[in-house]
């Protein structure tokens, strides 16, 4: 049923920061924006600007502008590594080169962190959205591997869930 990411969205602090900060440090296009007063979807009143930048596969992020909503606020309970947004970029080099590119522009940048699977950078966007940018390690065997793998690892987690295993550290 589901082909291909059309688009995943995200809430901004301000439009034009957030398309200067993507087009600049990432090479992205805007390749589309709407304003509207009322959602669409909803017909709520909730004045807004949404933009939208187009990666290679034809997929975009995009974005909202909603000024007159109160201010996001992050989730005090989830830390900051979980929520982000991977982007895969083609190689070892683009990868280090756009490392370079966000240090150049005064962004702190984490990694590159070698996963096996693959190799990744974190960094953020001025509204606070945490960003990776990956290459892909993994053969066609591995993914297979992968799979195959993956309900008896997640069985194992709920194991561990239900024994009480997950709440201390161990001792270092």
């Amino acid at each position: 049923m589901l082909q291909k990411l059309h688009h995943v969205a995200y809430r901004c602090t301000d439009a034009q920061e957030t398309i200067d900060y993507y087009t600049k440090n990432l090479g992205l296009k805007l390749v589309h924006a709407i304003s509207n007063d009322r959602v669409p979807s909803t017909q709520e009143w909730a004045p807004h600007l949404h933009i939208f930048f187009e990666m290679e596969d034809g997929s975009y992020i995009a974005f909202f502008e909603v000024p007159t909503s109160p201010p996001a606020k992050k989730d005090p309970n989830t830390p900051d590594w979980v929520q982000h947004l991977a982007l895969e970029v083609a190689d070892q080099e683009t990868l280090l080169a756009a490392k370079a590119r966000l240090e150049e522009n005064g962004i702190d940048v984490v990694g590159v962190t070698d996963h096996g699977f693959c190799q990744s950078i974190y960094f953020f966007d001025p509204s606070g959205h945490r960003l990776e940018l990956s290459i892909r390690r993994d053969s066609e065997e591995a993914k297979a591997d992968f799979a195959a793998r993956a309900g008896s690892i997640v069985d194992t987690w709920a194991e561990r869930k239900r024994s009480g295993d997950l709440q201390a550290a161990p001792a270092s």
